[in-house]
């Protein structure tokens, strides 16, 4: 027995040493399969230089070690400091480069990384490719984001027939060089919930998305498309992801963190947006609408998007120092929003990995730094303080002339903070490691010079900058914004750090087919709706999402769509698809934002006890049934069950979401107020059309999943329907319980159906694939 024990060791310690030497045998042929015949410096080289050598011998002066700067060809070429003989890098030849000396030496007190600095060695295939570099000529590149975009050529197929429009020829080109093929077209079932949820974030009518089906226009898809794209709900749907980036609140933030009375600037997004705004319009009137001429007050309202970060109104504090975190909070936000580059990084210091200097920041921040505002401007009170300086007053006049899309009747001294420089220009200084008492050196409004040095014809205020963001020479603005938007259609973008096309970045997939699209973009007018056309009717946007085991090994990451993605709802979605599919949804455009189902007690548990938002007190009526959109946002308190999906709380900009996976999400789904009266609405409407329970649960699986049930899901669930009928039948109290959630009134008199219903409703709303994009 011990013998047959010892030899079923023996036998799989043999097969595991063979499975590693296969493995390692594998890895050595992939290892150099893997580099490059032609190195590149962008591709290849610089992100090994920017993770391991940049934060010592890189952009920042303070923190340069041995006076070695290894970002700029002329400084690694030169002579060593330390070492006048000897070069880090000697074109051609590794052996004589320092650099390559010390990568690949054993000798500890020698060898880079220094072991002190805790990071790892370069592994086997990092050294082979920074050999074969040097050899090659050690060549540098400017930075890839920082180059002006050129329109590449649209490039060759195998297979021709699969494309529709220029986006699936970048695709498939990527797909063919690695193996892969794209996947058929999704069903039209499929197709046409991933658009409405996609486009307006509503799900179609089981009307609607027969009409769809019945269609056998070839341009059926095409017509459904424009009809989305003209509904008022595309506004909403594409006005979400905006919100985060303005960091839009109901609320100041900080300790008081009382009312403010900003929405009628959301409602101006809505209305840009579904009035297809172009961009550089809709970015330089939130930029700098107050100093175009003669300005508008709809110009005045849009610059609400600089007012919307996190105001004081706490006794005590220092005034400048609170001033000098807003003018930050712009400077940081314009940078992240438009240029998708870490300025913030430079605010104490040179940045350690891009060519960005500290008066870099300081030059951009002034542009932000002559606004009439103070740090602080009063304590907690009535309407006085729920704008501040400079604000406009909304009168009902407005709203019925110039302001229209305003949703409010009688505004009744309606105030919104907006921009307004003061008549003096405020000196602006280098703030010596970012403390607001410790200016240095005086600076004039500039931009980056390694991103573009501005026209000195532009004028030195915010419409100067505003204006050289969409200079044709930028090479960033529409590289950011059209990769913000494929990341919304597919679930993340050509380069997935959305906030950051610098050194420490992700490199893009498709650079080419970025690029494209930013100059076929900027070239045809900024044009937004053009863009989300172009991108849902690709043949990429409408391939199935199922994934084979194949492709699940190949491209787990779908890094190269080969499939359409699989992602969880926004927060606000997950809260319209229950309130449409229910046919609870009120929806109605605009307007202020709403209190809808929340656990009692979360606000007084975190209040000063000052402001008007010291106690939580719900909506009643239509207002529980908004969009998610509209639902208040108390930076301090945000919306539980909207955090718990990855909402955000507006305390700063904020590019893309984290997307997470917590059992705490299904608890929401089986226990939310909102999910409870959904499922009891639905519940109630189809009991009302009487009929049988099989019947019964197909319809409602339609309408929430927007296809047909497979005949196992279909046995399952009316199981379950009979089961729960035959449990809680004789349970009165239970009964009671369960259908006292929420505010609707059944119609329906049979309670026992109802529950059961109900509860199979649940069942349906808890399925991964209701609050996933499939």
């Amino acid at each position: 027995m011990k013998n047959s024990t010892r030899l079923h060791l023996m036998a799989q310690l043999g097969l595991s040493i063979m499975l590693i030497f296969l493995v390692s045998c594998s890895h050595k042929s992939n290892l150099k399969e893997a580099i490059p015949e032609i190195i590149s410096y962008n591709y290849d080289v610089r992100p090994i230089l920017s993770d391991r050598c940049f934060n010592c011998h890189g952009p920042d002066a303070g923190k340069r070690e041995a006076g070695l700067r290894l970002d700029i060809p002329a400084e690694a070429y030169k002579a060593l400091q330390e070492h006048p003989t000897k070069h880090a890098l000697v074109p051609g030849k590794p052996e004589q480069s320092e650099l390559f000396r010390r990568i690949t030496s054993k000798d500890t007190s020698l060898q880079m990384p220094l072991a002190s600095k805790n990071l790892p060695r370069l592994s086997e295939r990092e050294v082979a490719i920074i050999k074969k570099w040097i050899e090659q000529g050690a060549v540098y590149e400017p930075h890839w984001a920082f180059v002006v975009p050129k329109k590449q050529a649209i490039p060759e197929v195998k297979n021709k027939q699969w494309p529709i429009n220029e986006i699936d020829f970048f695709i498939l080109k990527k797909m063919e060089e690695k193996g892969l093929e794209p996947n058929e077209q999704a069903s039209k079932e499929r197709l046409a919930k991933r658009v409405y949820m996609d486009i307006v974030g509503i799900l179609p009518t089981p009307q609607e998305m027969q009409l769809f089906v019945n269609d056998t226009d070839p341009k059926a898809y095409e017509k459904l498309v424009d009809r989305l794209m003209a509904q008022p709900q595309y506004g909403e749907r594409m006005a979400i992801s905006w919100m985060d980036i303005a960091r839009f609140s109901d609320s100041h933030g900080f300790q008081d963190d009382s009312y403010r009375s900003q929405w009628p600037w959301r409602d101006w997004v809505i209305y840009a947006l579904n009035k297809n705004m172009r961009y550089d319009t809709f970015i330089t009137w939130q930029l700098a609408g107050d100093l175009l001429t003669n300005p508008t007050k709809e110009q005045l309202l849009a610059t609400g998007f600089n007012r919307n970060h996190k105001i004081t109104e706490e006794g005590g504090v220092i005034d400048e120092e609170y001033r000098v975190q807003y003018v930050a909070d712009r400077t940081n936000t314009f940078s992240r929003s438009i240029l998708a580059v870490t300025m913030e990084c430079a605010k104490c210091h040179d940045h350690k990995y891009d060519p960005i200097l500290q008066k870099d920041y300081y030059q951009l921040y002034a542009y932000f730094n002559n606004v009439k505002e103070v740090g602080i401007e009063s304590t907690v009170g009535g309407p006085e303080t729920y704008a501040k300086n400079p604000r406009m007053l909304i009168t009902n006049e407005d709203v019925q002339t110039t302001l229209k899309f305003i949703n409010r009747l009688d505004t009744n001294k309606l105030e919104v903070s907006i921009m307004g420089d003061r008549d003096t220009t405020r000196k602006t200084y280098i703030l010596s490691r970012g403390n607001y008492d410790m200016p240095t050196t005086e600076v004039e409004p500039s931009t980056p010079a390694a991103i573009l040095p501005i026209d000195k014809s532009l004028p030195k205020n915010r419409l100067g900058l505003a204006q050289w963001s969409f200079d044709k020479k930028n090479p960033l603005t529409a590289r950011v914004f059209v990769n913000r938007i494929w990341q919304e259609f597919f679930g993340r973008g050509f380069i997935k750090t959305a906030a950051d096309f610098g050194m420490q970045g992700d490199l893009p997939t498709h650079p080419a087919l970025l690029d494209w699209l930013a100059v076929d973009f900027r070239d045809n007018g900024w044009d937004i709706k053009r863009l989300v056309r172009q991108l849902v009717l690709s043949a990429t946007y409408r391939q199935s999402s199922v994934i084979s085991k194949e492709k699940l090994n190949a491209d787990p990451l779908n890094i190269y769509w080969s499939y359409a993605p699989r992602v969880r709802y926004s927060a606000e979605i997950v809260r319209d698809m229950l309130l449409s599919s229910s046919g609870l949804l009120n929806k109605s455009i605009g307007g202020p934002s709403v209190k809808p189902y929340q656990p009692s007690g979360l606000w007084e548990m975190a209040t000063s006890g000052r402001g008007i938002l010291r106690n939580y007190i719900q909506d009643t009526g239509q207002l529980l049934y908004r969009r998610g959109i509209y639902t208040f946002i108390k930076r301090t308190v945000p919306p539980p069950s909207m955090m718990l999906f990855d909402g955000s709380n507006r305390d700063e900009c904020q590019v893309s979401r984290y997307s997470t996976n917590t059992p705490l999400q299904a608890l929401i789904m089986l226990n939310d107020p909102t999910v409870l009266e959904a499922s009891k609405a639905l519940a109630d409407k189809l009991l009302q059309e009487g009929e049988a329970p099989e019947k019964l649960v197909e319809k409602a699986f339609t309408i929430i999943l927007c296809r047909k049930p497979t005949e196992k899901e279909l046995e399952q669930l009316v199981g379950y329907w009979n089961e729960t009928q035959k449990s809680i039948k004789s349970d009165t109290k239970k009964i009671e319980k369960i259908i006292s959630v929420g505010i609707y009134k059944q119609k329906t008199h049979n309670l026992v159906s109802l529950v059961a219903t109900m509860q199979t409703i649940q069942v349906i709303y808890n399925m991964q694939e209701a609050i996933t994009k499939t």
